[in-house]
C-alpha cells in the first residue's frame, strides 16, 4: 500500500514537471515572438526561441524516464539551472543599485547613450531617454548635453543627429548639443564622449534606461571619469525580462573584457 502511495505520487510530480516545463516553454516561443515583432535590431529573440527548445528538451527527459536513470545527466542539468539563477540574482542586483537613479543636480554634462534609430525618428526605447534628457535639461540650464552615438547599419542617419533633432524639437538650444556621432557600443559611448569634456575635472551624469545605466556609469568609472553620476530613464515594462536578460549578458562580456 505504501509503495502504490509512494509510485503514486511520484507520478503526480511527474506531471506537475512535465506541464510546468511544457507552460515554460509555450511563454518563452510566444515572448520571443512578442521581441521579434518588436524590430529592435537585435536578434536577442533567438534566445527566447533557444530556451524554450530547452525546456522542451528537459521535458522529454521526465516524460521517457531518462531523468530518473542517469543521475548524472540529472546533476549536471541541476547545477547548470542553479548558476544560471546565480548569476541572474546577482547580476539584476547591481542592475538594480542604478534602476531608479535620478542624477545630481546642476551637472556639467549630460552624457545621453543612443540606441535604435528607424525611418520615423528615435525608436520607444531612445524617446524615453530623450524626454528624461529634456526634463533633466530643463531644470539645469546651464547643463550641456552630449548625445551619443553612431549610425548602425539600418539607421537611416547616425543616433546623435537624431537624439539632436529630438531635442531641438523639443526646444532644447543647440549651443547645449554637442555630438558624438561614431560609437558602436556602450564602450565606445564612453570613451569617445570623454573627449568632448573634461572626465577629470566635470560634473558628469550618464543617462540611460533604466536597466542599463548602472553597466554605463561602471564603464565610464572605469575609463577615467572622476565624478560620475547615473541618470535613469523609464523603459518599456513589457520588454523588461528581455532587456535584463540581455543587459546580464552585456555585464559578463563587459566584465571579461575589462570594461568593467
Amino acid at each position: 500500500m505504501a509503495g502504490e502511495e509512494r509510485k503514486g505520487g511520484e507520478g503526480l510530480k511527474r506531471r506537475m514537471g512535465i506541464f510546468f516545463l511544457i507552460v515554460l516553454s509555450l511563454f518563452a516561443f510566444f515572448y520571443g515572438w512578442l521581441i521579434f515583432l518588436a524590430a529592435s535590431g537585435s536578434r536577442f529573440y533567438l534566445f527566447w526561441f533557444f530556451l524554450s527548445v530547452s525546456f522542451l528538451f528537459l521535458e522529454e527527459l521526465i516524460r521517457h524516464g531518462i531523468w530518473r536513470r542517469f543521475p548524472l545527466l540529472r546533476g549536471t542539468c541541476l547545477l547548470g539551472i542553479f548558476m544560471g539563477l546565480l548569476f541572474l540574482l546577482v547580476s539584476w542586483s547591481l542592475i538594480g543599485t542604478e534602476f531608479f537613479s535620478r542624477g545630481e543636480e546642476k551637472l556639467d554634462y549630460l552624457v545621453v547613450l543612443g540606441a535604435q534609430v528607424r525611418p520615423s525618428g528615435p525608436a520607444a526605447v531612445l524617446r524615453l531617454r530623450l524626454d528624461r534628457a529634456f526634463t533633466y535639461l530643463s531644470e539645469n540650464p546651464e547643463t550641456f548635453c552630449i548625445v551619443s552615438g553612431g549610425k548602425g547599419q539600418n539607421e537611416p542617419c547616425s543616433e546623435a543627429e537624431a537624439m539632436r533633432d529630438y531635442l531641438l524639437r523639443r526646444g532644447i538650444s543647440a549651443e547645449r548639443i554637442l555630438l558624438e556621432d561614431q560609437s558602436k557600443n556602450t564602450r565606445e559611448n564612453i570613451a569617445n564622449s570623454a573627449r568632448l569634456l573634461n572626465p577629470e575635472r566635470d560634473r558628469v551624469g550618464i543617462l540611460s534606461s533604466d536597466f542599463h545605466v548602472y553597466r554605463g556609469k561602471a564603464i565610464a568609472k572605469k575609463a577615467g571619469y572622476r565624478e560620475v553620476f547615473a541618470v535613469s530613464a523609464r523603459s518599456n515594462r513589457l520588454y523588461l525580462l528581455n532587456n535584463m536578460l540581455r543587459e546580464s549578458l552585456a555585464l559578463a562580456k563587459d566584465k571579461i573584457a575589462g570594461n568593467l
